[in-house]
């Protein structure tokens, strides 16, 4: 698949086919992000892979009816950032994890998976994000949830680039 055709084509999924990616397959994904631009080098971004126990104990943080979003897709890893003690340098990495997620997204769906990203308020939480081992110095950015596609979607309406492009003399 060529770079603008998986850009034009990737899609939001919020149904999975029922089997967990091979290990493999997650980590060649999250190899891919450390390819995202990222001012200094700093590789900001951190990802987990949530297995059973985490995320039973993130389902319970959850409770029942967030809890049960969890169980869309057979493979979630949840992404998020080293924190920096210098707030521009802090600003430029949430970009670059920014970035590192639209990898590991687009190399999914390149490989015909299905992908979601999103922020699960449970991640914000202290319970939640002890349920996934991820330290006060660090920002949650999302949970990504991988797996097979189970469907096709039509893309969604999309702004002309002429409402958010201008060109400047």
């Amino acid at each position: 698949m060529e770079l603008e055709e998986a850009i034009r084509t990737r899609r939001t999924h919020k149904a999975f086919g029922p089997d967990p990616l091979p290990r493999e397959t997650v980590e060649e994904l999250l190899e891919l992000a450390r390819w995202a631009p990222n001012h200094n080098l700093t590789n900001p971004w951190r990802f987990r892979v949530v297995g059973p126990e985490s995320l039973a104990a993130l389902k319970h943080a959850a409770g029942p009816e967030a809890g049960a979003k969890l169980d869309r897709a057979p493979t979630l890893v949840v992404a998020s950032q080293a924190r920096s003690e210098d707030e521009q340098q802090d600003e430029e990495d949430l970009c670059a994890v920014s970035a590192a997620i639209s990898y590991v997204l687009l190399g999914a769906h390149a490989r015909g998976l299905a992908g979601y990203w999103r922020t699960p308020a449970v991640l914000r939480e202290p319970e939640g994000r002890r349920a996934v081992g991820v330290p006060d110095d660090e920002r949650v950015l999302g949970l990504i949830h991988l797996g097979p596609l189970r469907q096709d979607k039509e893309p969604p309406e999309r702004l002309p680039t002429g409402a958010y492009v201008t060109f400047l003399s």
